[in-house]
């Protein structure tokens, strides 16, 4: 990394909510709504996108604990914006505080913690899984 994280250290992801994003079960009277594991993934990314600016090249991202309390439904259409604060740093695991707001309530909180990791090692240990596997 270019530099030591520092607790606090905020990234950020906002979207709309669209079909894509809804829940797949949308039918007898059931509306469609963000669904948890988009929402994930959006939370997720909030936090990668604090750690981007101070990765090395050849450094990225893998999360390795995810913990999300999903507190409110949101319609199609609305605005999401993921917050992800750095809250711990052991050596390459970041721990992070997670929040979701909608434009009307907050709709999400928990934890994450992801590691940061040489890439070109990654891809040679997946690699050799996949041979391993006949893939």
């Amino acid at each position: 990394m270019k530099e030591i994280v520092k607790i606090g250290t905020v990234g950020e992801e906002k979207f709309v909510v669209t079909e894509q994003h809804s829940i797949d079960f949308a039918q007898n009277g059931m509306p469609q709504i963000l669904c948890t594991p988009w929402l994930i993934w959006f939370l997720e990314h909030s936090a990668r996108n604090a750690m981007l600016p101070l990765l090395e090249p050849g450094e990225s991202t893998v999360g390795v604990i995810v913990n999300v309390e999903h507190l409110a439904a949101t319609p199609m259409g609305a605005n999401v914006t993921c917050t992800a604060k750095v809250i711990y740093v052991d050596g390459p695991v970041i721990s992070f505080q997670l929040e979701a707001f909608d434009e009307h309530e907050k709709i999400a909180r928990g934890t994450h913690k992801l590691r940061v990791i040489q890439a070109s090692r990654l891809a040679k240990r997946v690699e050799s899984k996949r041979k391993q596997l006949g893939l």
